[in-house]
């Protein structure tokens, strides 16, 4: 992208746009895909992305390949955002977003094939915990396939489906509802 007085920059591109399409950023300005404004002039049910979590920060939610979230509601100082993982979270009205979806839809889907693709995108090898010795990871140790227990992170953090997320967390009460389960 660049700006009227020269300045180059990369942004996050969202689904739709055009190459000399121009973007804007503001307050009274139009809802097209692109523009970022703040939530409180984003109408409600607008797809969304790029969302700042503090005003001036910077987006900080919803920057991923085809990601996307939606505008539910406004409440007071704050607004209701639906993000994909099924999480309502509230957001100051004053924080900024970026209108449409983020584009490459399709990134999910790519399959690198063999090790040596990822080894060249640069992606080391990992090793199982459960091979590990008993030094290196909290899972490793013990005669033959018996060992393991409970599956943590090699910081001791309980990991694939326990909640590890500190109840007392300033920003907890900002969350409406917590993410969806997953049928396994």
């Amino acid at each position: 992208m660049s700006y009227a007085d020269g300045e180059k920059r990369y942004i996050i591109a969202p689904e739709g746009l055009e190459v000399g399409a121009e973007v804007q950023s503001g307050m009274n300005i139009k809802i097209n895909a692109g523009n970022a404004l703040p939530l409180k002039n984003i109408p409600l049910g607008s797809v969304i992305h790029n969302i700042e979590l503090h005003p001036g920060n910077g987006a900080a939610m919803v920057r991923s390949a085809g990601s996307y979230a939606q505008l539910m509601a406004k409440d007071g100082k704050y607004a209701v955002v639906k993000l994909a993982s099924g999480e309502s979270r509230m957001v100051l009205q004053t924080c900024k977003a970026t209108v449409g979806s983020v584009s490459n839809p399709d990134h999910i889907l790519t399959y690198d094939g063999k090790a040596g693709t990822a080894r060249k995108k640069g992606r080391r090898p990992r090793t199982r915990a459960v091979a590990m010795n008993p030094v290196d990871h909290p899972m490793g140790g013990g005669e033959g396939k018996k060992s393991g227990g409970h599956p943590r992170s090699r910081t001791s953090l309980y990991t694939k489906g326990k909640k590890t997320r500190n109840p007392n967390k300033l920003s907890s009460r900002l969350i409406i509802s917590r993410k969806r389960k997953r049928n396994k």
